[in-house]
């Protein structure tokens, strides 16, 4: 348990003049935003069903949520058997993981990996360890573009999204550091620059959400193959993929020094788009003010983590630290508020984006400000515990 948080010190970055009326503790103080939060998820599951789901699901976003409270379980043990108890529901004894195809080759369905080597490191059950190398053979496997970089899902030929670098790469640069695997670290860094190479935007700085080789698709461009908007939620998960992989990167890695000028130039240019008055994000990043676009709560909390973290690793300028506190301090006076039960309630997340597809997402700009806006989804409060959580180290 390595949960560095002591339970009594106090959110540093907000001011006694905060606009909330913060839960308070037994002793009076102030209870963490990532405890509030975390609760605030336990008390909403039924069982294992948590908000939009009538029933469980194997899922990327569920386990993100998991671990996030996972870091939490110093403060309460129920905080570690949260993610145990949301992993073993499909974990069988055997390994096998119920509601996972590996013939589907979807990136997404790799991320749970990272929550079966927290539990194996825990907890030492040789079943946690047969369900991670299934979804190791998966990347081994996986279908990539002519230049290398792995597909998004099979039902996505030729595609390379942003989504997918999180959902992937920290895991994999885990699993080398864990399992003395280093073939993996190559691969993470050269999948991390191959998407920023063909989805950044020269003039802005900024990555677009996705890229088609093959050009293809109607939402790609005919010459570069990218894909129309920088949605901030995409953007966000690639910069949460950086700071993690960075994370397990070994030190004298020959790609480490181009990883973290990445990290640099795209927080660069996310400072140039953050919204003025609020220091948030929009929905569309470089769209503010247009008709409704919106400050997007789970694309914002990922940038304050990814900043944080920069900034505690020595990897960004101590400026960006600045920008993260200022930013969760804005997000909870602005983005949060309290139900009727004392507990906390995240608005302004977009439920999903994605592109193609049936029915088609042309992912237009029309297309990122009409999906559906979710309180309390677990992609915003996820990076929310994660963001508290850095910014009390």
């Amino acid at each position: 348990m390595k949960t560095r948080i002591p339970i009594l010190i106090l959110v540093v970055f907000l001011s006694c003049n905060s606009k909330k009326d913060e839960k308070k503790t037994e002793s009076g103080q102030q209870k963490l935003w990532s405890v509030q939060f975390a609760e605030t998820v336990m008390h909403e599951a039924d069982s294992l069903i948590y908000f939009q789901r009538e029933e469980p699901k194997y899922e990327y976003d569920y386990a993100f949520l998991g671990d996030a409270i996972f870091e939490l379980r110093d403060i309460d043990p129920k905080f570690g058997e949260y993610l145990k108890t949301y992993i073993d529901f499909f974990l069988q004894e055997n390994g096998e993981i119920g509601g996972y195809k590996l013939s589907d080759y979807n990136i997404d369905r790799v991320r749970p990996g990272n929550s079966m080597i927290s539990l194996y490191k825990q907890y030492g059950d040789e079943k946690y360890r047969v369900g991670i190398e299934t979804l190791v053979k998966q990347m081994e496997t996986q279908p990539r573009t002519k230049s290398g970089g792995f597909w998004h899902k099979k039902i996505y030929p030729s595609q390379m999204w942003l989504d997918g670098l999180y959902m992937a790469s920290p895991f994999l640069a885990r699993y080398a550091k864990e399992f003395n695997q280093p073939k993996w670290f190559d691969e993470v860094t050269f999948q991390l620059k191959e998407v920023y190479k063909n989805t950044v935007d020269e003039k802005t700085g900024l990555v677009y959400h996705a890229w088609d080789e093959s050009r293809e698709q109607r939402w790609s461009n005919s010459e570069t193959g990218q894909s129309k908007h920088f949605w901030s939620r995409g953007t966000g998960w690639y910069m949460m993929a950086l700071v993690d992989v960075l994370e397990y990167l070994p030190e004298d890695h020959p790609e480490r020094g181009d990883l973290i000028s990445i990290l640099n130039h795209l927080s660069e240019a996310l400072l140039k788009v953050r919204d003025a008055e609020t220091g948030l994000w929009y929905q569309v990043l470089d769209k503010a003010g247009e008709e409704r676009n919106y400050l997007e709560a789970s694309g914002s909390a990922m940038f304050i983590y990814a900043f944080a973290k920069g900034v505690n690793t020595n990897w960004l300028d101590d400026k960006y630290l600045i920008v993260a506190n200022e930013g969760f301090e804005s997000l909870v006076n602005n983005l949060v508020v309290k139900d009727e039960d004392g507990f906390v309630v995240l608005k302004n997340t977009c439920g999903a984006c994605g592109l193609g597809g049936d029915p088609y997402r042309e992912a237009d700009y029309n297309y990122y400000v009409t999906e559906e806006i979710v309180d309390n989804d677990q992609k915003g409060v996820a990076p929310v515990i994660l963001a508290a959580i850095e910014l009390n180290k």
